[in-house]
């Protein structure tokens, strides 16, 4: 292979495996449909992800995953399942884009680049979730929960078509959750100390 088809496959797997930091089954049913009609072609092991069983039962968890987070009760438990889950989609997604490689090298690359891009993604669409939940009071997760639909879908299908393009929006995306991450934590952390050194001035006579 040319080494522009590694990068377009590992672009694509990028693309896809981000994704799923959103919806955990949007990318993973939109990479079977397009193993299933051809347009692309799995790794060897991941055939099954081209089938029409795979395929109905993808459809079916899709709708179910985007419907579940307008339930303000239904979105926190999904919360919990989807953190684990986006990273083994990613890893999935990752790794059966990946050409022919050494298997220890192609999921290595899939359980960092695909189940990391992933992981970092949900876990900063989590936090800005519950940021929503503790402002609004719950009452502005619908438009939260429809906005991060939009994004897995749209993201989903223009990973297919525009791998590159995808792939440098989700690592500027990815940079960004990492910079605002390390920034909620020293604010914590000052918020943290302030307390514990206002408490220790009250103690003393």
């Amino acid at each position: 292979m040319n080494p522009s088809d590694y990068l377009l496959s590992g672009a694509l797997g990028l693309a896809l495996a981000a994704c799923c930091g959103f919806r955990v089954f949007v990318p993973l049913l939109a990479a079977s449909i397009a193993y299933r009609t051809g347009y692309l072609a799995p790794s060897a092991g991941f055939a099954w992800l081209g089938t029409w069983l795979a395929v109905g039962v993808l459809a079916t968890a899709t709708v179910a995953e985007m419907l579940g987070y307008y339930f303000p009760v239904v979105d926190n438990f999904l919360d919990t399942l989807t953190t684990p889950a986006s990273f083994v989609a990613g890893t999935v997604l990752m790794t059966a884009a990946l050409p022919e490689l050494n298997p220890m090298l192609r999921w290595g690359l899939g359980v960092l680049v695909g189940g990391g891009a992933a992981g970092v993604i949900q876990s900063g669409t989590a936090l800005l979730r519950a940021g929503s939940t503790a402002a609004t009071g719950g009452l502005g997760n619908p438009l939260f929960a429809t906005l991060e639909n939009v994004l897995a879908v749209v993201g989903a299908v223009l990973g297919l078509l525009l791998p590159l393009l995808m792939a440098g929006l989700a690592v500027g995306f990815i940079i960004l959750v990492i910079s605002r991450f390390r920034r909620w934590r020293a604010q914590r952390r000052q918020q943290n100390a302030q307390i514990l050194s206002g408490s220790g001035s009250t103690d003393q006579p």
